[in-house]
């Protein structure tokens, strides 16, 4: 069952099925005091959320919460509707406990996330959402900046944080973004954007763990200078280093999640944390399975322990 299937049927039993709402919550959420934080500036009622890839529309926000996640994040959205790339797209590896995907941000645009999260947010404004945002695949590098301004702009009023994605493996050239000139254009662009409202948002960027040390240096140099407000570490791997799985399936192109990605993350992770002086905070994300790998990323308290 793919993401999508497993969504409808989640909603539909949470709005049509007599009691359902009742039955997830009861079944799976909880709300414990010593779970509850605060970063920057946003009250999360425990640490674990889901993170973007699964409700890239914003469809199933309520249904998903109501099985215990303290956050939310949907995207990847673009500016406009694109389907992604061919079917197949998306590749099992059970050996490895893990997936290929190469979705490349099909989405219904942001027009559409907008209204549904404005409903959303309406019914429950306490339901932490984060908007993950990126730019369409026709759309050029040089002027992929206004595309992060056109989903900033749609979604500001309706999402609690933003995540700039520029980690992709799926579309083409979009992590060339992550060099150091361009990310900082955008970046300084939406905080400057930013900075214009009464209010602002707390602004993330979302990076792979396939860079290299220095490029990570740059990263915290790249934080440190637009003040935004933390890492999102990481997106998935191009790297098929010691998988089990037979290589008719490890050769497809696209990002590689799941436990082969958990121990780059947590290096990613602890690399961030230690070389800044726990500078900013860092939401970890890739490969979690257990409590017990969440702590792991959580280095005893060095770092924030979201996952």
């Amino acid at each position: 069952m793919d993401d999508v299937a497993l969504g409808k049927r989640l909603k539909w039993f949470n709005d049509k099925f007599p009691l359902g709402k009742t039955i997830i919550r009861s079944s799976f959420d909880f709300h414990i005091k010593g779970l509850e934080k605060e970063v920057f500036g946003i009250k999360f009622r425990n640490p674990v959320g889901l993170a973007a890839g699964f409700d890239k529309n914003g469809e199933y926000v309520e249904p998903l919460s109501n099985l215990g996640f303290g956050f939310i994040e949907v995207g990847t959205v673009t500016p406009m509707p694109q389907p992604g790339n061919d079917k197949p797209r998306m590749f099992r590896l059970p050996n490895d406990e893990a997936l290929i995907n190469r979705m490349g941000f099909n989405n219904k645009g942001v027009d559409v996330m907008a209204e549904r999260l404005r409903m959303l947010k309406d019914k429950h404004p306490d339901i932490v959402v984060g908007g993950n945002i990126g730019k369409n695949k026709a759309t050029p590098n040089q002027d992929a900046v206004s595309d992060y301004i056109k989903c900033f702009d749609r979604l500001f009023d309706v999402v609690d944080y933003f995540v700039v994605n520029v980690s992709s493996p799926n579309t083409p050239g979009l992590r060339e973004l992550q060099e150091k000139e361009p990310l900082k254009n955008i970046l300084n662009t939406l905080q400057q954007r930013n900075r214009k409202n009464d209010i602002s948002r707390p602004i993330l960027l979302k990076i792979a763990p396939d860079l290299t040390d220095a490029q990570l240096d740059d990263i915290i140099e790249i934080v440190a200078e637009t003040k935004i407000a933390g890492i999102i570490a990481t997106n998935t791997t191009i790297s098929r280093e010691n998988l089990a799985t037979e290589k008719t399936l490890t050769g497809e192109m696209g990002g590689l999640s799941g436990k082969p990605v958990k121990e780059r993350s947590t290096e990613v992770i602890k690399y961030l944390s230690v070389k800044s002086n726990k500078a900013f905070p860092i939401i970890g994300v890739g490969g979690i399975h257990s409590a017990k790998d969440a702590q792991e990323k959580s280095f005893r308290k060095f770092i924030y322990d979201f996952i």
